[in-house]
């Protein structure tokens, strides 16, 4: 009985509690109702592309006969409504249906793609967000100063160009005759852990890094500049209190929900991006998976990697989105 009186939930809290979990429950219900009809989008939009499947599958020396029982054995024969339906059936057991050029199951083929991929975007933005906390902070402390100015005009002139054109700019600096230390073509030995080889990977990071970095690193500054512009911000300041504290025991802090969900927002683009980049490098991952399954008109590929890319901005933006409800204080998030 003793810890009984330690026991105490407070009455007032449970509408505000309750409104936020209506709210998470309704971020949820829509983005599952937009991954609906995005995945009817794609499923639409890779029925259109030309070309018979079953006739792809078995060459175009098969017999009329040998097709037809194949595209009764996929179901082709059937409506397209139809097709969708089973095609979205086999999705929560994994079943994404067979590549036409390895075949091979998609999950399969795929699967050690998609490590790849999430383990190039992991890496660079295991750098980028304490670099563009670092830089955000010191522009901000330093506003309109060159130092600021130097970091802004950095950022915007990395970020005013294309991926392509960007990694094509660190193969002409690292992988040619201006130093010529790194290999230009991303060339990965599946025996090995993709941590194992790093000369591999370091254009590709590099590539990701500098986008990622530059565009978090402006949010963080603007954030952390309207924080400093705030009554008690200025009321510390008077108090005396040194830059370097109100700058991490009060500015950083009251900047962290805007931060987390650009962090997220660029980790979904950066999925996204990654198609491009390596491309570019000719890096194992999602991206050339793509670039190969629409060349060879590899409709099941194709329709899984799209669909990966719109969960994965679902879900990154669904985890920012209740995380920075939750770090919001009372009184502000309430509206949501």
């Amino acid at each position: 009985m003793a810890g009984a009186g330690q026991f105490h939930i407070d009455i007032s809290e449970a509408p505000r509690l309750r409104r936020r979990f209506l709210w998470a429950a309704r971020r949820v219900g829509i983005g599952l109702l937009m991954l609906l009809i995005v995945s009817g989008l794609i499923f639409a939009a890779t029925q259109a592309l030309p070309g018979d499947i079953a006739t792809m599958i078995l060459g175009k020396d098969a017999s009329a006969e040998q097709i037809a029982v194949l595209r009764t054995q996929l179901r082709l024969d059937q409506p397209l409504i139809v097709q969708y339906g089973s095609w979205l059936a086999g999705i929560p057991f994994g079943d994404f249906g067979q590549s036409i050029a390895a075949k091979l199951p998609v999950s399969r083929l795929i699967g050690p793609r998609i490590v790849n991929s999430f383990t190039l975007v992991a890496i660079s933005m295991s750098m980028a967000l304490p670099t563009s906390v670092i830089l955000g902070l010191l522009a901000a402390s330093y506003k309109d100063r060159w130092l600021d100015r130097l970091l802004l005009g950095t950022s915007l002139a990395v970020n005013s160009l294309p991926e392509f054109v960007l990694a094509l700019l660190l193969v002409v600096i690292f992988s040619t005759n201006v130093f010529h230390i790194l290999p230009a073509v991303s060339i990965l030995s599946p025996e090995k852990s993709i941590l194992y080889q790093t000369q591999a990977v370091m254009l590709p990071v590099a590539t990701l890094f500098l986008l990622q970095t530059t565009y978090l690193y402006r949010l963080v500054r603007a954030s952390v500049i309207d924080v400093l512009a705030t009554d008690y911000i200025q009321f510390a300041e008077l108090r005396g209190l040194s830059t370097r504290r109100i700058l991490f025991r009060h500015a950083l802090p009251n900047a962290a929900v805007p931060a987390i969900q650009a962090a997220a927002t660029v980790f979904a683009f950066s999925v996204g991006g990654v198609v491009v980049i390596e491309y570019a490098f000719g890096f194992p991952g999602i991206g050339t998976a793509l670039t190969d399954a629409v060349g060879n008109r590899d409709i099941a590929v194709v329709q899984f990697i799209v669909l990966l890319i719109a969960v994965t901005f679902f879900l990154a933006n669904m985890v920012a989105d209740i995380v920075a409800a939750v770090l919001t204080p009372p009184g502000r998030g309430d509206s949501t």
